[in-house]
């Protein structure tokens, strides 16, 4: 039974879950959400359904983008992640692939800066339409969403302005080394240590958020 990312209630089936989006969550859709809405859903007004046009639309786009991409070299056409490029003015090692519904799952994040926590519910880290690979949704800033393959833990917190590598963290203009006098940065997965520009994050669905990568990232200072 598909679950509702946005308020958590649960359907029978897909259809009944999109029209449940359209109806009640239309003006919270992430870009991604709301093409698969007017897709399944369209507008019955005239008995037309708008389905075939956005899918038109979204493929001209996509050959126009594509066709971009190609030009300028930075990415490949197979669908999987791609060699790196500057997100929010961070440089990341590997982007994602291409969004995809089979690749949606979720995870959990906490971050704390002297035993602050970064409060990722915030609006300035709820951008679901700018960032469709990765974000927060509907004010919750525990649960995170991955759309895509290949999105690294670099990659998903350059998406919040947030630069992360295994021994540093950069966050508001100010930035702590795990080699600097008094500071200590950890960044974990699951408990364990990983690679932020390598390491892909792994999700599941929206009620067993839990089981997917709990992410922990702790800056310390005794400044």
């Amino acid at each position: 039974m598909p679950d509702c990312d946005y308020c958590g209630e649960a359907f029978d089936d897909e259809q009944s879950l999109l029209e449940h989006l359209d109806a009640d969550h239309g003006s919270e859709l992430g870009a991604i959400d709301r093409r698969r809405v007017d897709a399944a859903v369209g507008d019955d007004d005239d008995g037309l359904s708008t389905g075939p046009i956005v899918l038109g639309v979204i493929l001209g786009v996509s050959i126009l983008i594509g066709g971009y991409v190609v030009f300028a070299g930075g990415f490949g056409g197979s669908g999987g992640p791609d060699s790196g490029t500057s997100v929010n003015g961070i440089d990341v090692a590997q982007t994602p692939g291409q969004v995809s519904d089979p690749a949606h799952g979720h995870g959990t994040i906490e971050m704390t800066v002297d035993g602050q926590r970064v409060d990722f519910g915030a609006a300035e880290y709820q951008r679901p339409r700018e960032f469709d690979a990765f974000h927060f949704e509907g004010g919750d800033g525990r649960v995170w969403h991955k759309h895509a393959d290949g999105v690294t833990l670099e990659y998903a917190m350059a998406t919040l302005g947030i630069d992360v590598s295994e021994n540093s963290v950069t966050i508001d203009g100010e930035t702590y080394r795990d080699n600097d006098a008094d500071t200590t940065v950890s960044v974990t997965v699951n408990g364990e240590t990983v690679a932020p520009a390598s390491y892909e994050l792994q999700g599941a669905s929206a009620a067993d958020a839990a089981d997917g990568d709990t992410v922990r990232i702790v800056v310390t200072t005794d400044g």
